[in-house]
């Protein structure tokens, strides 16, 4: 069999989230300006979205959810990958662990975007600990993984994104160490924000939610006056690298330079 490809840095960000529009929500701005900076785009939503309508069937529901993430994709300029689960069926599993390491493998980034592993919802914080998981399993051999792919032998810098409302499950505030400058692109991730559209509804029809996409600009809005120094931004705090890259490795900020502030 052959070795794995030796050490190397890539030129690759991958933004994973647990559903349709967490991405756009806290993310999206960040992988817009690692695009900008030459790094090729990875996007993945590991639920399907199924239960978010109050009208349409699951399935129904799964592929309209499905289809406007791969719209926002579009818009962000990401490759869309698909995702790998029902709604409410996000466990830390060795089944969905070995799927998600297989796209890892896939992808090979060398930027993982990820939610934080404090957060209001299960989901999320369980999508955190997959990413996590799936990372540092990329480069061990003997790791099967579905579908079976190669390890591989290279640094990846993990980034938890800020919660929504900005803290966590018991209403803790939750500071970023990293704030990225996202008032240049975030006309574009209003866009992608834009293209859920049955996630608008949904949400307008269950928690209120009548400012949908402005939501998402206050939120950057709050981040931007937690920097301190940025308008809008978007807020990151870096996981330990033990096992993924070596001391000090922060490719993010390398790549975006003065538009990250860290603190």
């Amino acid at each position: 069999m052959p070795r794995p490809a030796s050490k190397r840095v890539s030129r690759v960000a991958f933004a994973v989230g647990a559903h349709p529009d967490d991405i756009e929500f806290g993310m999206g701005g960040t992988l817009l300006l690692l695009g900008q900076a030459g790094f090729e785009l990875h996007y993945m939503d590991i639920a399907n979205g199924c239960y978010g309508s109050a009208t349409m069937t699951k399935q129904e529901t799964a592929n309209v959810r499905t289809q406007e993430s791969r719209e926002a994709a579009a818009v962000l300029g990401a490759v869309y990958h698909e995702p790998i689960v029902d709604d409410l069926n996000v466990f830390y599993a060795q089944d969905l662990i070995m799927k998600l390491c297989a796209v890892v493998r896939q992808v090979n980034p060398s930027i993982l975007l990820i939610h934080s592993p404090q957060d209001y919802m299960e989901d999320h914080m369980t999508a955190c600990r997959l990413a996590v998981t799936a990372a540092f399993c990329r480069n061990i051999p003997n790791y099967p993984v579905d579908p079976p792919v190669e390890a591989v032998d290279s640094h990846v810098a993990l980034y938890h994104a800020t919660p929504i409302e900005l803290t966590d499950q018991l209403r803790n505030p939750i500071q970023p160490e990293l704030f990225v400058n996202v008032a240049s692109v975030l006309p574009r991730v209003r866009q992608a924000l834009a293209c859920h559209r049955s996630q608008k509804e949904w949400l307008d029809a269950t928690q209120g939610m009548d400012s949908y996409l402005d939501s998402m600009v206050k939120m950057a809005a709050k981040v931007g006056r937690m920097s301190g120094r940025f308008q809008y931004a978007e807020g990151w705090r870096g996981h330990s690298l033990r096992g993924f890259g070596p001391e000090g490795f922060d490719p993010l900020s390398e790549a975006l330079g003065d538009q990250v502030l860290c603190r």
